[in-house]
């Protein structure tokens, strides 16, 4: 009677448990990529567009997104190395970055956004119109790479982060600066650098898309992903997201 009891209780936790657990990947996002990915001071977390999109994607491919905050320039050899599974920023699939991850299907797409003293009336349209001064970029961006490839410049100065640009911009350390169109405008719109503005004459010479990341020959994640994203958009979900981050 005993051992029968025992049977029947161990049968019933069985029948309780669940099938498997929830698969927890780590997604590696940076503080400073206002409104894609950044700090809220408040939460202590990391929140944005791209937050809310992979918490999306989890729930349609069954994993729960474990948001970890490390620089910009750390992500990628982050994600080869073992460290985080996932991507999720405001970074674009170039192809030099494609050579040693593996990217989803677009996201959003913009080109980049061109920043001078909010005392330069000048109307520049393209980076010709800038040569010979003083410019910076953010460490780890194709940004930074045209900039120093081009030649036009007296000094590419490399950043850790845009605010240290704008910062930068504002006290007449380098004449402009480049980055993220949708950041920089949203940085803009706080009204922290009011001595800094955005130039709406200037035409994007490096247009990308916003991309999620895995490990290379993660084949199996990266469909599950793209699926997931393909039904976001379709149904509307990504849509509901970028709006309420103003995109």
């Amino acid at each position: 009677m005993k051992l029968k009891s025992a049977l029947l209780s161990l049968a019933l936790l069985i029948g309780t448990a669940p099938a498997h657990a929830e698969d927890v990947y780590t997604v590696g996002s940076t503080p400073t990529g206002v409104p894609f990915t950044f700090l809220d001071a408040e939460t202590n977390t990391i929140q944005g567009m791209m937050v809310d999109l992979i918490a999306e994607i989890g729930k349609d491919v069954g994993f729960k997104p474990e948001i970890q905050a490390m620089p910009f320039s750390t992500l990628v050899p982050a994600l080869t190395s073992g460290k985080i599974d996932i991507i999720a920023a405001a970074m674009s699939a170039t192809p030099e970055r494609s050579k040693v991850v593996d990217f989803t299907n677009d996201v959003y797409r913009y080109g980049e956004g061109l920043i001078v003293p909010a005392t330069d009336t000048a109307e520049y349209k393209s980076l010709e119109d800038i040569k010979g001064k003083r410019i910076g970029a953010q460490i780890g961006t194709n940004y930074l790479n045209v900039l120093k490839a081009s030649g036009l410049f007296e000094e590419v100065r490399a950043y850790d982060a845009l605010p240290d640009i704008l910062s930068d911009v504002s006290n007449g350390r380098v004449a402009a600066g480049v980055g993220d169109y949708p950041i920089l405008g949203y940085l803009l719109s706080q009204g922290k650098y009011p001595e800094v503005q955005l130039v709406r004459t200037y035409v994007p010479s490096v247009e990308g898309s916003i991309n999620i990341a895995v490990k290379k020959g993660n084949t199996e994640l990266q469909e599950k992903i793209n699926k997931s994203l393909a039904a976001i958009k379709e149904d509307g979900r990504l849509d509901k997201i970028l709006k309420k981050w103003g995109l």
